[in-house]
């Protein structure tokens, strides 16, 4: 993710990944024996980073793992609730590209539309030209757009959050404040995580089908898939339903409460509120075929690099390689105090997410590679013994 400030980048993107893998795919503590219980035990070892509570799940065809850590709220000992609802950050991008495939494979718009064609005027100034830019090169972060989230006040710092936590911010709204900063690139030319991307995509769904991007993700998504635990908050602040608290320290030594938050800034981009069972039915839904035609998922899932990264990146999906060889897709995430991280098999038969809440450091985001590394090496393990 990309830190504001001091450690804000990780906001809603894939977090540092170029120095997370260095140890998740360096080999030998995914060779090393598992001992009982192994889930457990790599929860324990990320709340033993300094993280608040932990959840994480890993499930299969015929089976469902799941372990926790820590505290739902910080001075209790209330446990960190079983299928709590979280912020998914990043995550809300596969949906968002996932409904721009849907209505690709529809006829109602092509990956080589331009933003123009769809968005008249929005993309224009500092030398920003939405007529050089495709729906592809949104997706995929090849644009050259400039990420609006180091604009939003309440990401910021503890002031920020306290004066502009409850703010709606329009879409438009948010594109116009990238458009004050020139490119990173002319488009095609570069790879730049950018969030702003895919609230232009929302907004691109929206002309398209004349509907909400909320409605649209609700009803081509989470109604299909029966994901009753997931929802588009729009500007609603608050999170319904069972939930541990966030938390974050804004750079200093004091963590403060952030769970309220409006999170219209991060339509799109990150703004999903769910579980790690419904992700988990998401990515097998998903990897396994059942929402996307295949030449669609063929173009969701071939990447390229992205050196920002250290990891390869398709269209709202990243493709992260594994310890023991080959690589899963997923998209870590994180919105202000909630981080999460998660990976499904090319087949989708098998996923791994864990969460936690509050910022952590180096060493969380880590530790939440780690067990999805792990954790899905397990079962190619498993996989390559039943075979024998």
């Amino acid at each position: 993710m990309h830190v504001l400030g001091r450690r804000r980048r990780g906001l809603l993107v894939l977090t540092s990944l170029a120095a997370v893998l260095l140890t998740a795919s360096a080999g030998p503590a995914a060779a090393k024996p598992q001992q009982a219980d192994p889930l457990q035990q790599q929860v324990d070892a990320i709340h033993d980073t300094g993280a608040v509570g932990v959840f994480a799940e890993v499930t299969s065809p015929d089976t469902r793992d799941s372990a926790r850590a820590g505290t739902a709220e910080m001075g209790t000992r209330k446990p960190i609730p079983r299928n709590g609802r979280f912020r998914i950050g990043s995550a809300t991008k596969t949906f968002t590209a996932t409904v721009v495939l849907q209505l690709v494979s529809e006829g109602r718009m092509s990956l080589e539309d331009t933003v123009e064609q769809w968005l008249p005027g929005v993309v224009q100034g500092n030398d920003n030209d939405g007529s050089r830019i495709t729906v592809r090169q949104l997706l995929q972060h090849t644009s050259g757009i400039r990420d609006v989230l180091p604009e939003i006040p309440a990401l910021n710092s503890a002031d920020g959050y306290r004066a502009e936590r409850f703010r709606t911010y329009s879409p438009a709204e948010l594109v116009g404040l990238a458009m004050q900063h020139p490119p990173h690139f002319s488009p095609g030319a570069g790879w730049s995580y950018s969030n702003t991307n895919y609230i232009l995509a929302a907004m691109i769904i929206h002309e398209v089908t004349g509907r909400s991007w909320a409605q649209e993700v609700k009803d081509r998504i989470i109604r299909p898939l029966g994901l009753r635990h997931t929802s588009t908050p729009g500007a609603f602040p608050s999170i319904l339903g069972p939930h541990a608290q966030a938390y974050a320290v804004f750079g200093t030594d004091t963590s403060i409460d952030v769970t309220e938050l409006n999170s219209s800034m991060a339509v799109g981009s990150g703004s999903i509120i769910s579980t790690t069972h419904d992700l988990s039915r998401f990515y097998t839904a998903l990897l396994g075929g059942r929402l996307l035609a295949p030449a669609q998922l063929d173009e969701m899932t071939t990447t390229k690099p992205a050196p920002e990264l250290g990891v390869r990146y398709g269209l709202g999906l990243g493709e992260i390689p594994l310890s023991c060889g080959g690589s899963y897709f997923g998209h870590p995430g994180e919105l202000l105090g909630y981080r999460t991280w998660g990976g499904v098999t090319r087949d989708g038969t098998r996923t791994a997410l864990v969460y936690v809440t509050s910022d952590g450091g180096q060493d969380t985001r880590q530790a939440m590679s780690t067990l999805v590394d792990q954790e899905l090496c397990r079962t190619h393990s498993w996989m390559n013994e039943s075979k024998r």
